[in-house]
């Protein structure tokens, strides 16, 4: 049913949380997600550059066990990036949370490789300021990736810094006092205005941070209130958008006049998304740099804990590692960055889901010198994915319907 000024719901608070590919925003957006009123209707839009759809069923799985897991919709956006191409996926995911769930906040989350300043012109729309309130943009940024001179001098790794209003700093205790500075300064050279919340007690006494850095022990509480602060970027694109009136916007139209095979494939829930492939599935493509593959199979596949762990860790050049899978061990969630591997239980799902990105060429400075080509394994320009099926199939101790 299409939207009309009596049913459209006007002034939504919504918050980006951006960062990039292993950054940690599920674990920032889980915070977030805490601190929802048990009254309060939210909603969740993820875009995912893989088809399988890991991100919503991991975050649906962590409320399982949480008090705030009612009054929470989510909603994916799979196969791509939403701000690459046209609004049209956006649009639409954006309206079917809106109409189909009135909720009264909305946090989005863009896929790590998604260039954030673009998704910005996008919600600078007019259309979007009547029915969205736009808050501060929360950008998550890994100071283990920022020791690799790969990520740092990356013009992805940076875009993510440079749009942000507050930039939360995890994993950064490792680095010393010289680090740390660098890092400051670094930050600073790219956004001066950012705010920036450290996740972990500073290991030293000493702060050389600016006035504008926050530098302080974990505090939820401290994160939780930006979802209430307005944001500067986005104010400030706003306002370059009305000295070009003569600039070409894609207006908001009838949700039921934007469907298109595309779209549809492109925009699917959680509740819609087991209704469009047979099982067991597996898919694999390349888009930018990266290889993805993924695997959604029957629930009563149970795989060997240890051999699927070592399996996944031998995958060559991988770059994120997610999935919810049965296992001799229970129901595990697996979520693997190249410095953080995480495995946790799960309650018990519909499927097994299983997706990894591979780097496969050298991006614009991602590898930046000789000597960083020469360590890593060979670049990928494709992959065995049927040896990869029966190795993983191999796998299968259980197969019991």
């Amino acid at each position: 049913m299409a939207l009309t000024k009596s049913t459209m719901i006007q002034n939504i608070p919504c918050t980006l949380v951006t960062g990039f590919l292993g950054a940690g925003k599920t674990t920032v957006i889980n915070q977030l997600l805490s601190s929802k009123p048990a009254d309060e209707r939210w909603a969740l839009l993820i875009n995912e550059f893989g088809r399988i759809g890991i991100d919503g069923a991991l975050l649906a799985s962590a409320q399982d066990d949480n008090a705030y897991a009612g009054n929470i919709a989510i909603r994916e956006v799979s196969g791509g990036c939403i701000c690459c191409t046209s609004q049209l996926p956006l649009q639409i995911a954006i309206t079917r949370l809106l109409s189909d769930h009135r909720p009264q906040r909305l946090i989005i989350e863009p896929t790590g490789l998604a260039h954030p300043r673009e998704l910005i012109q996008q919600l600078s729309a007019p259309h979007w300021q009547t029915a969205l309130n736009m808050q501060a943009v929360i950008t998550v940024l890994s100071g283990v990736q920022w020791q690799q001179q790969k990520y740092r001098s990356h013009d992805g790794f940076q875009a993510h810094v440079r749009d942000a209003d507050i930039l939360v700093i995890n994993r950064y205790t490792q680095l010393d006092a010289d680090e740390l500075k660098a890092l400051q300064e670094w930050i600073a050279m790219l956004n001066a205005e950012v705010a920036v919340i450290w996740t972990e007690s500073l290991s030293r006494t000493e702060d050389n941070s600016s006035n504008n850095t926050t530098a302080l022990s974990t505090s939820s509480s401290t994160l939780i209130a930006q979802l209430t602060k307005p944001s500067h970027t986005i104010s400030q694109q706003r306002a370059t958008d009305k000295t070009k009136p003569n600039q070409i916007r894609t207006s908001l139209k009838p949700f039921t006049s934007l469907m298109s095979n595309r779209a549809t494939e492109n925009d699917q829930s959680l509740e819609d998304i087991e209704a469009d492939t047979d099982l067991p599935y597996r898919y694999h493509e390349q888009q930018q740099d990266v290889l993805l593959g993924g695997w959604r199979l029957p629930a009563h596949y149970v795989f060997d804990a240890d051999g699927l762990q070592e399996w996944l860790l031998r995958l060559p050049n991988w770059q994120r590692i997610k999935g919810l899978v049965n296992t001799s061990d229970g129901w595990l969630k697996i979520n693997f960055t190249p410095d953080s591997l995480t495995i946790t239980t799960a309650s018990a799902q519909i499927d097994n889901r299983l997706e990894v990105i591979l780097q496969s060429v050298i991006d614009n400075g991602v590898m930046s010198n000789k000597a960083e080509v020469e360590n890593t394994l060979p670049l990928l320009s494709s992959l065995d994915w049927q040896a990869c099926d029966n190795e993983l199939m191999a796998l299968v101790i259980e197969d019991t319907p």
